[in-house]
């Protein structure tokens, strides 16, 4: 079942994750929508969005994030 809406207590689990990566909290974005598909981007304004994806486990989408984040650094 495709997921509805990003709760509180994933958000906390995303942040965990960007803070043990030295990540601002104030330079991340995690929108409340989930997409298809979930994706992470930098912004015009050098911020990082993170989208959950919608139809991935979020458990799966979670363990995926941290190369992804590197993948955006990096270019």
């Amino acid at each position: 079942m495709p997921l509805q809406a990003v709760s509180f207590t994933q958000i906390s689990r995303i942040l965990e994750l960007t803070d043990r990566l030295g990540l601002n909290r104030e330079w991340v974005e995690i929108p409340l929508s989930p997409e298809r598909p979930g994706l992470v981007r930098r912004l015009p304004n050098g911020k990082l969005e993170i989208i959950v994806d919608a139809d991935q486990p979020f458990d799966d989408w979670l363990g995926s994030l941290e190369e992804r984040i590197h993948v955006v650094q990096q270019s």
